[in-house]
């Protein structure tokens, strides 16, 4: 079937039909009509771009909180796999040292299997926090690493913060292992002989010195606000009063625990007077895990102190080099017990 503009052609060569100008301009109108209907479908499809462009922006958002959230629960079952794998070694590791220590020291001391050559004995919480502070020592390198790395990359503030807490986190099973190992043997943890011969060089009350820690970091943290450049200085101050506080209790503590051994003349043989003087003794002694406790209770705070103050990315880079801090002290540990011996 021809179109209708055929048949008009073919019927005005054929002299049957002419249109007129009233019949055009009704045609015109007609089809003036007929274009609002397309109007009305661009007016519809603007909307429906605009409904799409918020809908994907809603699942954008979503998408983005559902990452988030993968990489929250991530991090937190990585960290309950580590310390249930370091929780396993642990307990192999201290088998085998009793099982070493058994064959190496107790085997001629059948009949008093306690006792170990030179009047010492086997203080299985000391045994179990100096492997327990080797594998915190590991891992404390592994985080450095992982913290160099993710701040080279540049990564979120979100990424940060969560391997920042993570440190956090790593240097809270610490104070709580020392607080275990004080009820052990406080003089033990007191000497720092779980420690380098570097970083016992810095000890104090069995750890380190947060005011000095906080003039080690400052530099490292820059640009800080004027804000935070107050809070650090008030911080540092109220760090210091508490350290001298310390400070006096243990001078205290070891002024009255002389006294206690002096307050029976010297050299007297009387066995009943020794004891006596020894067993208040003892009882000073017991404040000494106290004093232990509460220096670690102001490291612990000093640092949670610090993470409020600082931004996500600076707290990464003061977690860094608290960690390369302690990383020189017992290289340069390894380099002074290496160095060549003059003969005598």
């Amino acid at each position: 079937m021809s179109s209708p503009s055929t048949q008009f052609a073919t019927l005005r060569r054929m002299g049957v039909y002419e249109p007129n100008h009233h019949q055009i301009g009704m045609w015109g109108e007609s089809f003036r009509c007929d274009s609002t209907p397309h109007t009305g479908e661009s007016t519809i499809v603007e909307a429906d771009m605009k409904l799409d462009n918020r809908v994907l922006r809603r699942l954008a958002q979503n998408r983005e909180a559902a990452r988030k959230s993968r990489l929250r629960k991530k991090a937190y079952v990585q960290q309950l796999e580590s310390s249930r794998m370091k929780l396993a070694q642990i307990e192999q590791e201290l088998e085998r040292t009793r099982q070493q220590l058994q064959g190496a020291f107790l085997g001629g001391y059948v009949g008093d299997s306690s006792h170990l050559p030179f009047g010492g004995t086997v203080n299985s919480g000391v045994v179990a926090f100096e492997l327990e502070f080797g594998h915190w020592v590991e891992e404390q390198n592994r985080q450095i690493r992982e913290l160099r790395s993710a701040l080279q990359a540049h990564v979120s503030d979100f990424e940060l913060r969560i391997l920042v807490e993570s440190g956090m986190s790593h240097y809270d099973d610490l104070f709580r292992m020392k607080t275990i190992a004080a009820k052990s043997d406080v003089f033990f943890l007191i000497s720092g002989m779980w420690r380098t011969a570097a970083e016992r060089c810095f000890l104090w009350i069995g750890g380190f010195r947060p005011s000095e820690v906080l003039k080690v970091l400052s530099p490292r943290l820059e640009p800080l606000t004027e804000k935070q450049v107050m809070d650090v200085c008030n911080l540092q101050q109220s760090s210091q009063q508490a350290e001298d506080a310390l400070s006096q209790g243990m001078e205290k503590l070891q002024q009255t625990l002389a006294e206690t051994l002096t307050s029976e003349p010297l050299g007297i043989s009387d066995v009943a007077n020794y004891m006596g003087q020894m067993t208040k003794a003892m009882g000073k002694l017991e404040a000494l895990a106290s004093f232990v406790n509460q220096a670690d209770h102001l490291r612990q705070q000093t640092m949670q102190q610090m993470y409020l103050i600082l931004t996500p990315r600076q707290a990464a880079r003061g977690l860094l080099a608290l960690g390369d801090y302690f990383q020189r002290l017992r290289a340069l540990s390894s380099l002074w017990a290496a160095r060549p011996h003059e003969p005598a």
